[in-house]
């Protein structure tokens, strides 16, 4: 009977620690789904927490609850001047015209005096002018009649014709000026095709078809092939320029906008990828030995023979975001960041160059020490650097700016680097902007077109050019060029 006891103690210890064992096993998948989970959940947070001011978000998906921004974190500061025009400015009014298009007089209707009736009575002086500036009432298109006159040589007898201009090619056809206008409404003022032609008609009476305005989007770039090449030659050929690329739906897939720009230059280009490949095809990076300002990502650093320098202003977001995670090393480097720019400025303002190099020692022993805080507060991440390892997204910060120190604090040592990347980042926003009102291109060739057009605009307007008066030339057979610089 004991024996028969013990094997069914024994029995029953077995299954108890069986059961045990399968709790375990259990547990363990539990807990390692409660990690996954948690996980998931921090990223979700951290994915809910972004806007413009912490990320590269743009501030238009802020959407109606917009975050206030810190004082201390923006970068205009306060000039101390009241708001409005200031002491000793002239501004800026009509001007009167020696000779005015239309005179109208308005006589009185009685006489102050006595009401009495003023027909015939004697006029004196001149009266009060005012002039108002304003649009024809009917704005109607102008129907010019070009004849090539024949003539017959007395000499010879041979008859001789003149010659229509160039563009002048059919029996009736629209001018240069409304080509112009429909290419300026679609590509510089985003108007999709349809409500460009619906705008063309309420001003002018012109009907004119959306097929049409696209084939004369697609005239305009054909046209400027060779202001094209230049404008990439002199892009190469500057001292900055701003990179940038953005994502873009292009005949039904992901395409890539690829942007250079400098203060009198725009160039815009598409291709179905993002990377060196796009950036080959472009032609300006493979050539350009300059400063080349970007926002850090990897295949720029392809191109060696460029000076790189980093938008700090992509920085300032990134950091904001890692101090709202508890990293308290990203405020420090905020702060640094944001005080060079300061002792920059006012470096330019006393008419200097560079900063002492006392004040560039500083600064990079105050970098140092910071990167340093940045490791203390996570342990582990400098022996793991060259390990592709998942990290945070403040820990891949950290180790770009302990890597690329020198690009980071380009605009420090480099007064032609500029602080930030904003001038690429507004250019490119056009792009955005231009698919949010008129949706995705149907074309790569639709793609290219209107993008051609767009960099011979925008750099046009950049060297104080008239939009429709260079489109009107383009569209006459001569296309405006662009120079380095304006002037």
């Amino acid at each position: 009977m004991l024996g028969a006891g013990g094997d069914a103690e024994r029995s029953s210890y077995v299954e108890l620690e069986a059961r045990v064992a399968e709790r375990d096993v259990r547990i363990a998948e539990l807990e390692e789904r409660i990690t996954g989970l948690e996980a998931m959940l921090a990223e979700l947070r951290e994915r809910l927490g972004k806007n413009s001011r912490n990320s590269s978000k743009p501030p238009s998906s802020d959407g109606y609850g917009k975050p206030t921004a810190k004082k201390d974190r923006s970068l205009r500061k306060r000039s101390g001047r009241k708001p409005g025009g200031q002491d000793g400015h002239e501004g800026a009014h009509l001007q009167r015209v020696e000779v005015s298009d239309e005179r109208i007089e308005h006589e009185p209707e009685c006489c102050e005096g006595c009401g009495g009736d003023l027909a015939g009575a004697e006029r004196v002086g001149d009266g009060e002018s005012r002039q108002v500036f304003d649009l024809p009432e009917e704005i109607a298109l102008r129907v010019i009649d070009h004849v090539a006159v024949s003539r017959c040589c007395e000499d010879c007898g041979a008859v001789s014709a003149g010659s229509f201009p160039q563009g002048v090619d059919a029996p009736v056809q629209y001018g240069s000026s409304l080509h112009a206008l429909a290419v300026y409404l679609h590509v510089f003022q985003h108007l999709p095709y349809d409500r460009a032609r619906q705008l063309i008609f309420d001003l002018t009476g012109a009907q004119v078809s959306t097929g049409t305005l696209k084939a004369w989007v697609d005239q305009a770039a054909a046209g400027l092939c060779e202001f094209d090449e230049q404008l990439r030659s002199l892009l190469c050929k500057a001292p900055v320029v701003n990179f940038d690329e953005t994502g873009a739906r292009i005949a039904g897939r992901l395409g890539w906008i690829h942007s250079a720009s400098t203060e009198a230059l725009t160039r815009y280009t598409a291709h179905a990828r993002r990377g060196v490949e796009a950036m080959d095809d472009a032609g300006v990076l493979p050539a350009f030995s300059g400063v080349a300002v970007h926002d850090g990502w990897k295949p720029y650093r392809s191109y060696e023979q460029a000076i790189h320098a980093l938008c700090a202003g992509h920085h300032l977001r990134e950091l904001l975001a890692a101090e709202e995670q508890g990293q308290a090393w990203a405020s420090v480097m905020s702060c640094l960041l944001l005080d060079a720019h300061d002792a920059v400025e006012r470096a330019k303002a006393a008419g200097l160059n560079a900063l002492t190099k006392q004040a560039l020692g500083e600064l990079h022993a105050c970098y140092r020490v910071v990167i340093g805080l940045g490791y203390e507060q996570n342990p582990g991440l400098a022996a793991s650097a060259r390990q592709k390892i998942k990290r945070s997204k403040a820990q891949n910060l950290l180790l770009r700016l302990d890597e690329r120190e020198d690009e980071a604090l380009r605009f420090a040592h480099d007064f032609r680097a500029p602080f930030t990347n904003n001038l690429a980042e507004s250019d490119i926003r056009m792009v955005k902007l231009q698919q949010k009102i008129s949706g995705c291109w149907r074309s790569d060739q639709g793609a290219r077109s209107y993008l051609r057009v767009r960099s011979y605009i925008s750099t046009a307007r950049k060297q104080d050019q008239r939009p429709l008066v260079v489109l009107s030339q383009l569209f006459g057979g001569q296309a405006w060029m662009p120079a380095l610089a304006p002037g």
